[in-house]
């Protein structure tokens, strides 16, 4: 059995991106309609109250058009808001986060497991709360990496300031023996040259949106949703607001160009859902 309708993917800006490219590769047959909400970004300072209402209007703006499951291809959202979406809306929900934890579990040898992102995402918590639940002799070391995001989108991806704020964030983790890293941020995939150029080869990077995209294969599988492997697979491009460079940092992003891009009149997203 297949299905032709799309998958709907949401971020609050150009990150998610990174989470699409891999899905590219994981599946390839698939329509994909990814919505960022540059209007509004950055999610990462913002009060779980109000990313839990921008995000059920993300996943509204998907919904018209007519997604089979969404893909919450942001680590705060993921972990602010993940409860909400499951219990509003009736289709597959994947986040960022559970894909990552699953695979630094299977990665650590010695159970000493950190995580960066955004401030949002390491206050929330999330991440060591579903390690714990996961296995409890788990040690977690979050740290927050504010920088990482302007870095990336300035483009600076090997630039000497990123390897000194690089070294600064993450020089503790050496000092606990952490030996597994999971990349709690969709901006984060394009610096794991430089990450592991910092932290050395002792120390496993965890990218959350290559392990999110094989678990959108695998879901798609399970609920029968697989588009036919005939189909020739189309991708459209919303955001909220077009900022100045989005083209050029989209395409940075997501490794090739951006078929359509289109701007989603704001005032749709404020409702009440």
């Amino acid at each position: 059995m297949s299905n032709a309708k799309p998958v709907g993917v949401f971020d609050s800006g150009v990150g998610g991106l990174t989470v699409v490219k891999e899905m590219l590769a994981a599946v390839p047959n698939e329509h994909i309609v990814y919505f960022g909400d540059t209007a509004r970004v950055p999610y990462g300072t913002k009060s779980a109250r109000v990313v839990r209402e921008f995000a059920l209007q993300d996943a509204q703006i998907l919904l018209k058009h007519d997604v089979k499951m969404i893909v919450v291809a942001c680590h705060t959202a993921t972990s602010m808001a993940m409860d909400v979406l499951t219990e509003r809306f009736d289709l597959p929900i994947i986040g960022v986060v559970e894909p990552g934890i699953k695979a630094a579990l299977e990665a650590t040898k010695n159970g000493k497991v950190g995580v960066i992102g955004t401030r949002s995402t390491i206050s929330s918590g999330t991440y060591p709360k579903l390690l714990a639940e996961a296995n409890s002799e788990i040690e977690v070391f979050p740290q927050a990496c504010p920088l990482f995001v302007p870095l990336a989108e300035e483009g600076w991806l090997d630039h000497d300031i990123t390897k000194q704020v690089a070294h600064i964030y993450l020089g503790s983790f050496q000092e606990y023996q952490v030996d597994t890293i999971i990349l709690g941020c969709t901006h984060y995939p394009l610096l794991k040259p430089l990450l592991n150029q910092v932290l050395g080869p002792s120390i496993t990077l965890i990218d959350s949106a290559e392990e999110t995209a094989k678990a959108v294969q695998l879901m798609l599988s399970k609920h029968a949703l697989l588009a036919d492997s005939s189909q020739r697979a189309r991708h459209r491009y919303l955001v909220s607001d077009i900022p100045h460079q989005f083209r050029q940092i989209g395409e940075q992003f997501l490794g090739q160009q951006l078929e359509s891009l289109s701007q989603v009149d704001i005032d749709s997203l404020i409702q009440t859902v």
